[in-house]
């Protein structure tokens, strides 16, 4: 069984341009919300593209963070652990969100996979769907994509 350690000190915050960088991919401003990840090579469809890295967490860390104005980096593994991105994390901690996303993240063995889910073209802004979404956060959705919900929260049909 997991357990989590509490260390003595905290972790820095990443910021654009620090941490682990992958060459496969950047940050650049984003039409979609503030800053995003971007291809900078071509991933064909199922290729991996990141794993989301960060400081696993447990539920109610996240839940406290969550709450926080810079609390929007945190993905679910499972249940009871979670990912924060923003804590030595990688550009994939920029994916913003789409209803007509281009990749998809799954769990593969205690951790978060970023895979395409079609061909991405260097260039291109890497998108998820966040459907699984914290129940507190009612976020507008932006990707004015054909199949938008408007929420974020909203499941799809």
């Amino acid at each position: 069984m997991l357990q989590l350690i509490k260390t003595v000190h905290r972790r820095k915050q990443t910021v654009p341009g620090e941490g682990k960088k992958l060459p496969s991919l950047s940050i650049q401003k984003s039409s979609l919300h503030g800053l995003g990840c971007f291809a900078t090579v071509r991933f064909l469809k199922g290729n991996r593209i990141a794993e989301y890295a960060g400081e696993k967490i447990s539920r109610q860390e996240a839940m406290r963070r969550m709450k926080r104005p810079d609390g929007k980096r945190i993905s679910e593994l499972e249940a009871e652990w979670y990912i924060d991105g923003s804590v030595d994390g990688n550009q994939s901690q920029y994916i913003n969100h789409s209803c007509d996303p281009n990749a998809d993240a799954v769990v593969i063995g205690g951790s978060l996979f970023i895979f395409a889910l079609r061909e991405i073209e260097p260039g291109e802004e890497i998108t998820v769907d966040y459907l699984n979404s914290f129940e507190q956060d009612q976020s507008v959705c932006q990707c004015l994509t054909a199949s938008c919900r408007q929420r974020i929260i909203q499941k799809a049909a």
